[in-house]
């Protein structure tokens, strides 16, 4: 079971990929990119989890995963090596402009 820190902790973090995200749209960023950007705000964080929150943050809408032409296969393509960029419904919660309860900390 997650404790209410590690709760909190999680919404922070999916935030904060929004948010680096937003900063650069409608541009991409690489997996690997995105981790090296918030690590500094959250230097416990582990490659899995942030793994985790871009897979949430994608089946909600929020991020759009973007094909470079150099993947042969998707589906074989690291995590690390994926690229993401924001939706339009991404760019509304990380402007605030909508609630994600799931989000709010």
């Amino acid at each position: 079971m997650q404790t209410n820190g590690s709760v909190r902790q999680i919404k922070r973090v999916r935030n904060e990929i929004l948010v680096s995200l937003k900063m650069i749209y409608p541009a991409a960023l690489q997996g690997d990119q995105i981790l090296r950007t918030i690590v500094a705000l959250f230097p416990q964080l582990e490659w899995d989890q942030l793994r985790k929150d871009l897979a949430y943050l994608s089946e909600k809408g929020y991020l759009q995963r973007i094909l470079a032409d150099s993947e042969t296969d998707a589906r074989i393509t690291p995590w690390r090596k994926r690229w993401f960029r924001l939706t339009t419904s991404g760019v509304e919660v990380a402007d605030h402009c909508v609630e994600d309860k799931a989000l709010e900390i």
